[in-house]
């Protein structure tokens, strides 16, 4: 693979609060150089609802040598709203790429399930539960994805009025793109679960050839699996598996999960292989950290089981940890089995420099 990459959450916004508080510069410049130089990535999708954390982050990140992958992930905005972001994001995006960064900007993610007016709903929630209603869903199908084409159309064009680099989108199966105005196809689709297990290698196999029959590299721009016994079966961690309060803000799993760090990193190898062997040109980890999903000592409270991150995050309920036994002292997380399979992985045979 040309492109070795990771995610990387600045905040996704929901319920009134977001998914990496607090935000911390010195933090996340941290958290870039050990990317780069501890697990060997090239690249970096930094993803997030606010522009000046996206840009922040960017800044960091092309400071440490990665390519950026400039990607604002919104929730619950109208196109007007998110059209608006992007074109501030696009400016922000180019001001990074002028530095003399490698920059890609993606004009959105998944924008079908999470912005308003795609599908019927004020919510994500309300409108992801159509994702398990095949029959309501089916018939919206066509007029969904020709609003999402007309969208993302408008989008392409007002970006590169302001953005001088490559461009993709983060898509699911939902959206149906037309890529013919990008110079990236890229999907959040590429998880490897029970279901798609069977077909899985086929899959990205077609996926890969579908960019290279329109001249075009392909992106899987998530990947990975949490850190519980079964999680390599689900895929990216979702909803259904955490509790919430009023605010947004996780409580603990919603059940029993055993934490099995060692599932979390065989999977990320073996889908790692499939890349590779189908020629994938770029993936990115889901994810380095779920800043809202911390490791807790009670096994009934202990969020980083259900977190996708390769990276456990500490917090004042994570209880003590002997500062001699820490890797990294000034992070505000440790690393999980799956940073060094990754590291391991991404670094074989290569210099880190």
């Amino acid at each position: 693979m040309r492109v070795r990459g990771i995610n990387y959450d600045t905040g996704f916004f929901s319920a009134g609060t977001t998914t990496h508080e607090p935000f911390e510069p010195d933090g996340v410049e941290l958290d870039m150089r050990v990317i780069r130089e501890d697990l060997h990535c090239t690249a970096v999708r930094i993803t997030g609802g606010d522009p000046d954390r996206l840009e922040i982050a960017a800044k960091h990140a092309a400071g440490a040598g990665l390519d950026v992958w400039f990607c604002p992930f919104t929730n619950d905005l109208t196109q007007d709203e998110l059209l608006t972001l992007l074109v501030d994001c696009a400016a922000r995006a180019e001001r990074v790429r002028s530095s003399g960064a490698a920059v890609v900007f993606l004009t959105g993610s998944e924008i079908s399930i999470c912005t308003r007016g795609f599908l019927p709903g004020d919510t994500l929630p309300e409108r992801a539960a159509l994702l398990a209603d095949p029959l309501r869903l089916r018939p919206l199908l066509p007029d969904l994805r020709s609003r999402v084409n007309a969208f993302l159309r408008r989008a392409v064009t007002e970006v590169r009025a302001r953005f001088g680099g490559p461009l993709s989108y983060a898509s699911v199966t939902l959206d149906g793109v037309d890529w013919r105005p990008f110079d990236i196809i890229a999907t959040d689709a590429a998880y490897r679960t029970a279901h798609t297990a069977p077909r899985y290698r086929e899959s990205i196999r077609a996926f890969v050839e579908q960019g290279r029959a329109a001249g075009k590299p392909a992106a899987a721009t998530e990947f990975g699996c949490a850190s519980f016994t079964g999680a390599g079966n689900s895929g990216g961690t979702g909803f259904d598996l955490i509790e919430w309060d009023a605010n947004g803000r996780a409580r603990r799993p919603k059940g029993s999960f055993e934490r099995n760090e060692d599932e979390q990193a065989t999977h990320l190898r073996e889908v790692l292989e499939v890349f590779e062997a189908e020629g994938l040109d770029a993936a990115f980890l889901y994810t380095f950290a779920r800043f809202d999903l911390p490791f807790r000592p009670d096994d009934a409270e202990d969020l980083d089981r259900v977190s996708a991150g390769i990276v456990k995050v500490l917090d004042e309920r994570s209880g003590p940890v002997d500062p001699d036994s820490r890797r990294y002292p000034a992070a505000r997380w440790e690393p999980k089995a799956a940073f060094d399979a990754l590291a391991a992985w991404y670094g074989r045979g290569r210099s880190s420099a």
